[in-house]
């Protein structure tokens, strides 16, 4: 083999290898993705134990890629992490969703003034329609859609803010909501009314930050205040029936 076939056969091997990451990154995506919607929509119950062996068997992957899946869950607390016992969906507290609610009122209240000053009209469409399909969600019975669609919209006005940190923590604290939400929530009903996300674009568009904070602090209020806190029995899934093909 000649000197100038090596270096392309290295590259030839550098180029399949970063196809095969980039394939097996796209698979842990989805399979996240699959997991994290079970959770919101309650196919999978709070206190419900996920193994990694029958999770692993269910995607046909290896336990060390579901245990990465389910470590990158547990960093948005959707899922728990407990030593000799493994992996269970979380089951928020009342105690954990007034934390949460909190924060969230701390943090997306005090970004408000920020994303007023820095809100253009490309920007304010772009909330509606986000805004829009989530109504749509709502209207169609499609509840896991709405609550994702809802935490995807608050996330959004996050980084418009132009704080990256922060717009990070609302994420996550958006994602905790959104467990909240499901399983303490009303069938039908994200607890606040469905034009209140338009009325807040309004606000920010004409500029008026501090309407808007005020506005906010009402909304984030009324999501919190329409919750349930009934807890229900821990439970074993069926995985498979749950994630089968």
């Amino acid at each position: 083999m000649s000197d100038a076939q090596v270096p392309e056969k290295k590259r030839r091997a550098s180029v399949k290898e970063v196809k095969d990451n980039k394939e097996g990154d796209e698979r842990h995506e989805a399979i996240y993705r699959a997991v994290s919607d079970a959770i919101v929509e309650q196919r999978l119950k709070p206190g419900a134990r996920l193994r990694e062996d029958a999770l692993a068997d269910v995607f046909a992957i290896s336990r060390t890629g579901i245990r990465k899946i389910l470590q990158r869950l547990a960093l948005e607390q959707l899922v728990t992490l407990t030593p000799r016992r493994g992996a269970s969906v979380t089951r928020p507290t009342a105690d954990e969703a007034k934390d949460v609610f909190d924060a969230r009122q701390l943090v997306e209240c005090g970004l408000m003034s920020d994303v007023a000053r820095r809100m253009s009209e490309k920007e304010a469409g772009e909330l509606r329609e986000m805004a829009k399909r989530e109504r749509q969600a709502l209207r169609s019975g499609q509840q896991s859609v709405a609550i994702r669609l809802s935490a995807d919209f608050h996330v959004r006005l996050a980084q418009l803010s132009g704080n990256a940190t922060l717009a990070e923590f609302v994420e996550r604290l958006c994602s905790r909501s959104s467990l909240i939400l499901a399983v303490y929530g009303h069938r039908g009903h994200l607890g606040c009314e469905s034009h209140d996300h338009d009325d807040l674009i309004g606000h920010l568009e004409a500029g008026n930050g501090e309407r808007a904070k005020a506005f906010m602090s009402r909304h984030l209020k009324a999501i919190e205040a329409s919750l349930s806190m009934v807890e229900e029995d821990e439970n074993v899934p069926d995985l498979q029936q749950i994630f089968g093909e």
